[in-house]
């Protein structure tokens, strides 16, 4: 496993294992127990997937130290516009029952996020989160929180894959040092309709989506691939013994297409 270096001078792992839409019992106690067992040491949660309980009681069971496992999780768009960031972030340690998380992001860019920022800078001073940034913040939402707070994100978390490259974004958070996590890097299953990265996978004795994650990491993009099956999760972990060449990096770079599987950022309702 590899790690990539924050702005704060901590390393966070380069993969890890989401969890959106897994349920809050033996599925993520499992998938987590799997996923170390694999060698990941990174988890990422929300207080929105309703799983933070699972998650915890899955780290207070597996074999691993908790401070050996990278832990983030997000502060919802509800608690973010009621000024509720301090007591939501409290909510979430006490489901994961830890004293501190690694990360902590606002969920998504809504009115209120500036102050909610500032919330998890106190956080950090308090010693309640190691790292705190954003999630789906694009260009001009990035610029409101650098103006607004005093500690630079150390990451930002966006739907990113060959077919959304998300330049704008990227562009915004690489001029401040701040990491991008990919969410949903595996295109929401569609990555298998594109026979492009199975090609390029053969070449290599790999999978699609081993292709796939393996572009991803090569752009300097932390990944998070969501699975509940045992043999999936292993396989996603195999990705740091191969190197995709500068020429397939190329052909799949030119599958941009500005297609979201997720909700646009510039337009939600939630």
């Amino acid at each position: 496993m590899t790690t990539t270096k924050l702005n704060n001078g901590l390393e966070m792992p380069s993969l890890g294992l989401g969890v959106w839409q897994s349920e809050n019992g033996k599925e993520t106690i499992d998938a987590i127990h799997w996923a170390l067992e694999a060698g990941y040491r990174h988890v990422d949660t929300a207080r929105i997937y309703n799983n933070e309980e699972a998650v915890g009681k899955a780290l207070k069971t597996a074999g691993t130290d908790r401070d050996k496992v990278w832990l983030t999780t997000k502060i919802w768009n509800d608690d973010i516009r009621q000024a509720r960031t301090a007591d939501a972030l409290d909510e979430s340690l006490k489901r994961l029952q830890v004293d501190y998380v690694d990360l902590v992001l606002l969920h998504w860019p809504v009115e209120g996020s500036v102050k909610a920022y500032n919330e998890l800078e106190r956080a950090l001073e308090s010693g309640k989160a190691r790292s705190i940034g954003l999630s789906n913040f694009m260009e001009k939402d990035i610029h409101l929180i650098l103006e607004g707070g005093s500690v630079v994100p150390v990451v930002n978390q966006i739907e990113y894959h060959p077919y959304l490259a998300q330049e704008d974004a990227i562009t915004a958070s690489d001029a401040n040092d701040i990491a991008i996590t990919a969410w949903s890097p595996l295109m929401q299953g569609n990555f298998l309709k594109e026979p492009l990265f199975g090609e390029i996978g053969e070449r290599y004795g790999k999978t699609a989506a081993q292709t796939v994650l393996r572009w991803c990491l090569q752009n300097d993009v932390i990944v998070i691939p969501k699975s509940t099956n045992r043999g999936r999760i292993r396989e996603n972990g195999e990705l740091f013994d191969f190197e995709l060449s500068e020429e397939d990096i190329q052909a799949i770079d030119q599958l941009e297409r500005g297609k979201r599987f997720g909700s646009d950022p510039h337009d939600f309702n939630f």
